[in-house]
């Protein structure tokens, strides 16, 4: 073997640690680990979906971004924790530009007249190691109605590239829009709305 070959397999196995460290998860899945604290909604990386019948054919997707919020998280007493977040209403996008400005308008969502979505959660119950259920009052169009989440923690950990103390979670909850006074196309357009939320919040103190 020649010795410039030698010298590329030696360089190339030097590598291997140094790779295998970049690529080491950083979050941790263990409930136990987690940091007591305040928490903000790490903006950029939270989504909130939501799924509506299409006439019983499909289901219709879309999404709101630019969510903010905060978290009291007590991870020894999960029923002291809270949550409050924000979802701008005109921050919704369905991949149809017609439909998401119907959307905006008065007959729909009325962002102009509503245009914050609230959540603040009023109790948490939890339901095993990793999961809870976190009841609230969803304010929506005006109305406000109480709603429960059912949260499934997915880990916590320092964010490499932001440097911040990072937790997860992902939460689903279902409501009838009827009840928020939006009924344009029923029943032709579904009146059961679920909401899909993955959530990372930051640690602030």
């Amino acid at each position: 073997m020649n010795s410039s070959r030698t010298l590329l397999i030696a360089g190339a196995l030097a590598l291997v640690p140094a790779i295998g460290s970049a690529q080491a998860p950083v979050a941790n899945p263990a409930p136990a680990a987690v940091q007591a604290g305040t928490y903000a909604v790490e903006t950029s990386h939270t989504r909130v979906q939501f799924s509506v019948s299409h006439m019983g054919f499909s289901d219709w997707y879309g999404d709101f971004t630019g969510v903010t919020g905060t978290l009291k998280l007590n991870p020894k007493a999960l029923a002291k924790s809270s949550v409050a977040v924000t979802i701008p209403v005109a921050s919704v996008s369905t991949t149809n530009a017609t439909l998401d400005g119907e959307l905006k308008d008065p007959n729909w969502f009325d962002a102009a007249k509503y245009p914050t979505i609230t959540f603040t959660s009023t109790k948490v119950t939890p339901t095993g190691p990793r999961s809870a259920l976190i009841t609230g009052n969803l304010t929506f169009h005006g109305v406000t109605r109480p709603v429960v989440l059912k949260t499934t923690f997915l880990a916590s950990g320092t964010n490499p590239m932001t440097k911040g103390y990072t937790v997860g979670f992902n939460a689903t909850t279902s409501f009838k829009r009827s009840d928020f006074g939006v009924k344009t196309y029923l029943p032709l357009i579904g009146d059961t709305v679920t909401l899909r939320i993955s959530a990372a919040f930051e640690k602030t103190n």
